[in-house]
């Protein structure tokens, strides 16, 4: 019997459980969590980050590939600006603090979105970090960072499109692994789509993240607060999947083939 130990000292059974390559996680409700403490919106985030390397570690010992949390989208950048500079210091602390244990638990760092336009300093954390843990041979912990899906949709478009007009591409050969390569989750390779798609706070949204990679992942939804998140949620939510009859548009056995 295969039993796991989480960093939160829980012991699992995870023998009779679908283990998803690929959890995706929509962390929402740092500011309700806050608000209901009377407290801040910064004081939300910063919970949050703290349930980022609570969660990181529990995903990388349950045996999860890709782990990828939406941590800021283009559409954030309309906050008042107090919190977003607070967000886009959250990073420079948060890998200063948690690289040591990603690199101790062969955890690698990868990002998805255009860190190009972040500021300098948030651009200097996250690079360093990628730069740090690029050996590591572990579960990859995927950032969506100013990360937007539509965004993305048409930026690949455009990029396709480019070589389609510089005679690199002719239109036919245009297909959904032309179309893939193109978007900005290309470097997970065969572990760009995800399996689960968990989505805190009790809103039923997918609030524009992966749009295109989700089209078949398994969604779940929990009225759980991010920073009040735990490595039971995250069983609960995989013990859901595990139960879940993935058929990809087809059918899986011969009786519903006969139907």
């Amino acid at each position: 019997m295969a039993l796991f130990k989480t960093k939160e000292n829980t012991v699992y059974d995870t023998t009779q459980l679908k283990i998803p390559e690929h959890i995706a996680i929509i962390m929402d409700g740092n500011g309700r969590w806050a608000k209901k403490r009377l407290m801040p919106r910064a004081a939300g985030h910063k919970a949050g980050m703290n349930t980022v390397k609570r969660i990181a570690s529990a995903a990388s010992d349950m045996g999860v590939k890709v782990l990828t949390l939406y941590v800021f989208s283009t559409e954030n950048w309309s906050r008042p600006n107090d919190e977003v500079n607070f967000l886009m210091q959250l990073p420079i602390a948060f890998f200063n603090d948690f690289v040591p244990d990603l690199i101790k638990n062969n955890i690698r760092v990868s990002v998805t979105g255009n860190v190009d336009a972040l500021p300098v300093a948030t651009q200097d954390a996250v690079n360093r970090a990628i730069e740090e843990t690029a050996s590591d041979t572990g579960m990859v912990l995927n950032f969506a960072m100013n990360y937007g899906g539509q965004v993305e949709i048409v930026g690949a478009t455009k990029k396709i499109a480019e070589e389609v007009a510089k005679g690199h591409l002719s239109p036919d050969d245009i297909n959904s692994e032309v179309f893939s390569a193109a978007l900005q989750t290309a470097h997970l390779g065969d572990l760009a789509t995800p399996d689960l798609m968990i989505r805190t706070s009790g809103e039923l949204r997918l609030s524009n993240f992966l749009p295109y990679q989700a089209a078949y992942a398994e969604l779940y939804f929990t009225d759980v607060l991010w920073p009040d998140y735990s490595s039971d949620d995250l069983m609960a939510a995989i013990q859901s999947y595990t139960k879940r009859d993935r058929r990809f548009g087809g059918l899986n056995d011969e009786s519903e083939k006969q139907a």
